[in-house]
C-alpha cells in the first residue's frame, strides 16, 4: 500500500508539471505576429478601386499618375480586360506607344469581342503612319461591332490619308448615318467632297455642319469654299476671321493638313489668308496660335 501510494504521488507530480509547463509555454504562441492575406475578391476590389481612381486622375490630366495606379491595379488584378485597356489609355498618353499595344493586346486576349481595344490599337498605327495595319484592325473591330460610329469615323480617316476618297466618303457617311449628332463625321464628308472638287456640295455640307456646331474648322472651310466660287464675298472674309478667333491654329497650313484637310483646300485656304483684308486677323492669329512658325 505504501509503494502505491508513492507512484501515485510521483505520477501526479509529474502530470501537474506538465501541465505547469503547458500553461507557461502556451500564452508564447500569442506573440507570433498574424499576418492578413486578403483574398482574391477583396483584390479584385481594390484593383477596380485603384482603376477608377485612374481614370478620374487622367481625366484631369495627371498621366503619369493614372498611369502609375493603373499599373498597381494590373499587379493586384491582371485577368480583367478593362484595367489593360485603361493602362492603354495612359501609356497612349505618354507616348510610350509599343507598350500600349501590348496592354491592348492583353486585353484583346482576355476579351476578344470588345471592339474598342481594336480601335484605339488602329489608333496606334494611325498615329505612327501604319495606314495599311490600321485598316485591318479597324476591320476587326467593325466585324464585332458594325454599329461603331468611331469605328467608321476612324476608317474615313485612314481612307483620306490614302487619298481613297470615296471609300472615305462612304466611312463618313456610315458614322453620321448611326450617330447624327456627331458633325465631326458630317464636316469630313465636307472635305472629302472638296478634294474631289465637289465645291458645291462641300459648301451645303459645311453649312449643316454649322447648324449644329459652331466650330472653327467647319466655319474657315466653308469661308474658304465660298472665296473661291466668289472672291469678293465680304461674308467669308468675315466668315474666315471669326474663325481664327476661334482658333489661331487653323491659321497654320501643317495644322491644317494635320486635321486631314486635302491639298486642294488647304492650297485655297493659303489663297484667302493672303487677302489684304485678312492681313490683320492673320497677324492677330499667328500671335495667339500655339504653333508658333505658323507654317
Amino acid at each position: 500500500m505504501l509503494e502505491n501510494r508513492s507512484l501515485s504521488k510521483i505520477f501526479f507530480f509529474y502530470l501537474f508539471y506538465i501541465l505547469g509547463l503547458i500553461y507557461i509555454i502556451k500564452p508564447s504562441y500569442a506573440f507570433i505576429p498574424n499576418v492578413y492575406e486578403p483574398n482574391i475578391k477583396e483584390l479584385k476590389l481594390k484593383a477596380l478601386s485603384l482603376g477608377k481612381t485612374a481614370e478620374q486622375l487622367l481625366y484631369f490630366g495627371q498621366t503619369k499618375r493614372a498611369n502609375q495606379l493603373a499599373e498597381l491595379a494590373i499587379q493586384l488584378n491582371s485577368k480583367d480586360d478593362r484595367l489593360w485597356g485603361l493602362l492603354a489609355e495612359t501609356q497612349i498618353r505618354i507616348n510610350k506607344l509599343d507598350i500600349a499595344r501590348k496592354s491592348l493586346q492583353q486585353a484583346q486576349l482576355l476579351n476578344p469581342k470588345q471592339a474598342k481595344y481594336w480601335f484605339k490599337e488602329a489608333s496606334i498605327d494611325f498615329n505612327t503612319n501604319n495606314i495599311k495595319n490600321s485598316i485591318k484592325l479597324i476591320n476587326t473591330g467593325l466585324n464585332i461591332d458594325p454599329n461603331s460610329y468611331n469605328g467608321y469615323f476612324q476608317l474615313g480617316n485612314s481612307r483620306i490619308v490614302q487619298k481613297e476618297y470615296t471609300k472615305a466618303l462612304s466611312a463618313f457617311v456610315e458614322a453620321y448615318k448611326i450617330k447624327p449628332s456627331f458633325w465631326q463625321a458630317l464636316n469630313n464628308q465636307g472635305l472629302v467632297h472638296y478634294e474631289l472638287n465637289e465645291k458645291e456640295k462641300a459648301i451645303l455640307i459645311w453649312e449643316k455642319v454649322l447648324k449644329i456646331q459652331s466650330d472653327a474648322e467647319p466655319m474657315l472651310a466653308l469661308a474658304t469654299a465660298k472665296y473661291t466660287l466668289n472672291i469678293k464675298d465680304e461674308k467669308s472674309i468675315l466668315l474666315a476671321k471669326e474663325a481664327l478667333l476661334k482658333n489661331p491654329n487653323y491659321v497654320s497650313e501643317s495644322h491644317q493638313k494635320e486635321q486631314l484637310w486635302g491639298s486642294r483646300l488647304r492650297q485655297a485656304t493659303q489663297n484667302l489668308l493672303k487677302d489684304p483684308k485678312m492681313k490683320n486677323a492673320v497677324i492677330q492669329a499667328l500671335a495667339n496660335s500655339t504653333i508658333k512658325n505658323g507654317s
